[in-house]
């Protein structure tokens, strides 16, 4: 049910608040494009700035809009359990197919202070869940070995893996069971994760080519590796250069250069994209094909 390209869609604002409109806009743009599922209020949705209520609203929204059609994994992490527990209760009142949590940030705990939590949550709410580890973000990475303890937990069912770390992929595929869901959290390794036993990837860059990075993960299970292998290769400039500052501003400009969404705002501390950045972004997309 969780495989292949799956987008973290952006919260597209509109002058400080929540365009909704532009949401289901985008949901439309991505179920028409054939992606395999869509994460709401991930890092990519700016989720740390916005409001608990806002949050919930975004969550339904994506729900509501989607209807069905594909699976909505939404997010709802927080480096405080018991927000994260409130956060995963609502998802599941709402009608989302899973939750996704990245690992409590900031507070840097414990191999055992992070197994404890998933635990909590997982016990807390019977929701299938998705462990989110992105050591860059939260100051901590999730190791191999507590990765296999929470592999256990019956309703924690797959990592995004965002570590970077090849090695610690395979390691968390050799130590956990074959139904045990490893996603890429980073785009450029997609392709080698599918290579090792991953399912796919909760990809930035789907927001803004769903259809080609369907098509690479699609390829790739249907046993097509060579012309997934080649899409991949012409794919590498648009997974780079959506990371050339910080996510998502640039994926906000690209979309907002394709006329998917009005607004390229973001929210502080973050900012839009500097001018000569944005001059390389347009040049790679238009080169592949993405701005008409």
């Amino acid at each position: 049910m969780f495989s292949g390209a799956i987008v973290a869609i952006v919260t597209p604002f509109k002058a400080g608040g929540i365009d909704e409109a532009g949401l289901r806009s985008l949901v439309e743009f991505q179920i028409a494009n054939g992606t395999n599922g869509i994460v709401p209020c991930g890092t990519t949705g700016e989720s740390p700035t916005l409001s608990y209520k806002e949050h919930e609203r975004v969550v339904e929204i994506v729900i509501e809009q989607t209807a069905g059609r594909i699976p909505v994994i939404a997010g709802t992490g927080s480096n405080s359990t018991e927000e994260a527990i409130s956060l995963t209760e609502h998802a599941k009142k709402a009608g989302a197919d899973a939750a996704l949590l990245i690992t409590p940030y900031y507070n840097k705990p414990t191999q055992e202070g992070i197994y404890r939590h998933f635990e909590m949550v997982a016990k807390s709410v019977d929701i299938p869940i998705i462990v989110y580890n992105i050591p860059g973000r939260t100051a901590v990475n999730i190791e191999p070995a507590t990765m296999e303890r929470l592999s256990r937990i019956d309703n924690i069912i797959g990592v995004k893996e965002s570590a970077g770390s090849m090695k610690q992929i395979t390691d968390i595929i050799s130590l956990c069971a074959d139904d045990f869901t490893v996603l890429s959290g980073e785009d450029y390794l997609t392709f080698p994760l599918m290579c090792v036993g991953g399912k796919g990837v909760i990809s930035v860059v789907s927001n803004v080519a769903p259809r080609q990075m369907a098509d690479l993960c699609n390829l790739f299970f249907e046993g097509r590796f060579e012309e997934s292998r080649k899409l991949y290769y012409k794919l590498l400039p648009l997974l780079h250069i959506l990371f050339i500052e910080t996510n998502p501003a640039p994926v906000k400009a690209a979309l907002a250069m394709m006329g998917k969404i009005e607004s390229e705002e973001v929210r502080l501390p973050l900012v839009t994209m500097s001018e000569s950045n944005r001059e390389r972004l347009s040049k790679v997309l238009e080169a592949q094909g993405l701005l008409s």
